[in-house]
């Protein structure tokens, strides 16, 4: 790590980050190389080494960032409302996931090899945040539904945060793959990543909502 200040380190680093994030927009992860990167920043490509060693280590430092602004919404949703239905509360995980694009791409398409060509620090850190993000949908669940018991928690979390990995390609089809299912002759729906998951997470919180006195338990 080069000598410099704290503030400045993590100024570089995010410009780094930055600087991929504004990359993945139009290529593919496969395409994006280093250099390619640096010549996004304000500084040579070779001090990018300072901060990461594989354009890996970058694309998992820009999930971790992602994942970090997922928490603070969630958190915020529990701290901002006193009270939410199964409905209210399915709309708001699905308003706070739609801003999470790049978290869910990444997700879907990109994480074996982030994970693979990253430092076992780096991926320690990640992992770190990763939990964070499974607390704070717990506290969630524990604000709004205090009924909740410990098992229904965990079965909650080990369907929902599967979920996340296949939500990014069910709704973001390129035109070859719409066009392949339509000569395969198999239906096609375009859902948005804020209808498939509000879908989704009513279904799982109604599972247990009428444990609540306020909330109602439709069919």
């Amino acid at each position: 790590m080069p000598k410099g200040s704290e503030k400045l380190t993590a100024a570089r680093k995010e410009e780094i980050i930055d600087a991929c994030a504004k990359l993945y927009e139009t290529m593919p992860f496969k395409n994006i190389t280093l250099g390619e990167i640096g010549a996004q920043t304000t500084f040579t490509r070779t001090s990018i080494y300072n901060y990461f060693r594989t354009k890996e280590e970058i694309f998992l430092a820009l999930l971790e960032r992602e994942y970090k602004a997922w928490i603070a919404d969630m958190d915020e949703i529990t701290q901002r409302f006193l009270s939410l239905s199964v409905e209210e509360l399915s709309k708001e995980f699905a308003r706070v996931l739609e801003k999470r694009k790049y978290m869910l791409k990444l997700m879907s398409m990109n994480l074996y090899d982030m994970e693979a060509g990253s430092r076992l620090e780096n991926l320690v850190a990640f992992k770190r945040v990763y939990g964070e993000s499974m607390q704070s949908v717990v506290r969630c669940l524990e604000k709004f539904f205090p009924s909740i018991t410990k098992q229904e928690e965990q079965e909650f979390i080990y369907a929902f945060f599967p979920f996340l990995f296949g939500v990014y390609p069910y709704t973001a089809a390129t035109e070859k793959q719409v066009k392949a299912m339509e000569i395969a002759q198999i239906p096609y729906v375009q859902y948005s990543i804020s209808e498939i998951t509000s879908l989704f997470v009513e279904k799982l919180l109604k599972s247990f909502s009428c444990n609540q006195g306020k909330n109602d338990c439709n069919n």
